[in-house]
């Protein structure tokens, strides 16, 4: 990732502008402390240093904004702040609608909206847009139930 996704300038700006970025090698006692078998490994921890998502090996430029994207919005989504949740997996779909993360932030979009507003149709919703845009997708197949829900 050091020759090709790093040094892309919109991948450098969003790095920045977006998180705090820690790099470790995988002979630094952080690498053992975080569990890194294997690199590059990208990790997103809270402010506490609690970890929300991990995704090991090679990513290219189009995909390291929309998998830290990813990342944040599970980290929202785990500490119960739904409304920031939304916004990110907002951006998320709305900016990078071919990335391989629109099925997993789709699924959770509506998982969020169901927990913020407690109406079913949402997660409807999420079920018909994935089998409509991802048929046969992992997330799809997870939102599989939500099929029986009326709207």
């Amino acid at each position: 990732m050091d020759a090709v996704t790093y040094p892309e300038e919109k991948v450098i700006d969003f790095i920045v502008g977006q998180t705090i970025p820690l790099r470790v090698s995988s002979a630094d006692a952080l690498a053992d402390q975080f569990n890194v078998q294997w690199t590059p490994t990208l990790a997103v921890l809270d402010s506490e240093g609690k970890e929300h998502s991990r995704t090991v090996g090679y990513l290219g430029p189009a995909e390291i904004a929309p998998i830290l994207l990813l990342g944040i919005a599970r980290a929202y989504f785990n500490r119960e702040e739904n409304e920031q949740a939304l916004v990110v997996y907002n951006k998320l779909i709305a900016e990078y609608p071919a990335s391989d993360q629109i099925p997993e932030a789709i699924f959770f979009y509506g998982v969020v909206m169901y927990k913020h507003t407690h109406e079913p149709k949402y997660l409807r919703a999420a079920y018909d847009r994935l089998t409509a845009e991802h048929p046969g997708h992992e997330w799809t197949k997870r939102a599989y139930p939500y099929r029986l829900i009326g709207v």
